[in-house]
């Protein structure tokens, strides 16, 4: 089995601190992200960053890795078969209570790469990472079994997760909701959907699918007025002619409420406004909500009668003789 270096993927030091290694890791998945990478191998090097990213961002995971590092290395000089020591760590990880890990949920993933985190590479992790740190750690759970959790489970198998996708509006992302769920035995229960939640956002009910977790995969309907990127949205709004030239206010639609827009004469369309706050809600605690961005559409008045056509004309021939 092959040893992998995760310090050497994410480009960083033995002694990087955390925000070094998310630094790093924030940089590479935006580069080998499939949906902006569509290079042969850039698939398999984004799942390479995120599991390196995975352990060195896990203060237990990377202690247990370095530790793993150091007795593999000293092994090799002193000769030994690799393969030799991979049975000796088993051996020696099976009589050792296991700790409870963390994974990067795809929420903090969408955080990280600003809203590109749809791709569902969470899971799909080496053999390496596997005999390291046991098999199905990981996978997009909100945390791994504990030791005691295995060993009751060894003479029965696991129930397996279920995911069933729910489709909700932009207004509800916003807002947050609710959906009603019935299972095939009559049970129902109601979930709770948070505000700020984007498509390809999970939402774990913990224990509802028969003693295993039920996920909610989240995918956000088209909307006629808002797109949506990341926590910002933005959005168009007409302006007529008169406005445009000699300046006034407009009313803008957010998902929350109308608000009044300044607009200064002699505004361009395409002009681009931002409205600070007024986007997306922040799915993380602390965190702040997005922006608005407001993008002016200048509309040309219609049915002009003859003596308006010649007022602009008026117009025209002034500023040319001007």
């Amino acid at each position: 089995m092959e040893y992998k270096d995760y310090y050497k993927t994410l480009g960083v030091g033995k002694a990087a601190s955390g925000d070094d290694i998310k630094a790093a890791y924030r940089k590479l998945a935006r580069k080998y992200h499939p949906d902006v990478n569509r290079e042969k191998g850039a698939e398999e090097k984004f799942k390479e960053v995120n599991e390196a990213y995975q352990v060195l961002s896990d203060p237990e995971k990377r202690k247990k890795y370095d530790q793993f590092g150091s007795e593999f290395r000293q092994y090799q000089t002193a000769g030994g078969d690799p393969q030799d020591f991979w049975g000796q760590w088993a051996r020696q990880q099976q009589s050792q209570p296991q700790g409870q890990y963390r994974t990067v949920t795809q929420e903090e993933l969408n955080e990280i790469l600003g809203g590109m985190g749809g791709f569902g590479g969470l899971g799909g992790f080496s053999d390496f990472f596997e005999s390291l740190f046991g098999s199905g750690m990981g996978a997009p759970r909100a945390s791994a079994r504990t030791s005691r959790q295995s060993r009751q489970t060894q003479s029965a198998p696991l129930a397996r997760d279920v995911i069933h996708e729910v489709e909700i509006t932009l207004a509800e992302a916003y807002t947050g909701t609710k959906r009603s769920l019935q299972f095939e035995s009559g049970r129902k229960i109601e979930a709770t959907i948070p505000a700020g939640v984007d498509t390809g956002s999970r939402v774990r009910l913990s224990g509802q699918a028969d003693g295993a977790d039920l996920y909610l995969r989240i995918k956000v309907l088209p909307d006629d007025t808002f797109t949506r990127d990341g926590k910002d949205l933005r959005t168009r709004v007409p302006v007529d002619l008169y406005t445009a030239i000699l300046g006034g206010e407009v009313a803008v639609p957010t998902p929350g409420k109308t608000v009044r827009l300044t607009i200064p004469a002699q505004t361009d369309s395409g002009k681009t406004f931002r409205l600070k706050g007024l986007g997306m809600p922040a799915l993380r605690k602390n965190a702040e909500p997005g922006n608005l961005y407001a993008t002016v559409e200048v509309h040309i008045p219609a049915h002009l009668t003859d003596a308006e056509k010649e007022k602009f004309r008026e117009i025209r021939n002034m500023r040319r003789a001007g």
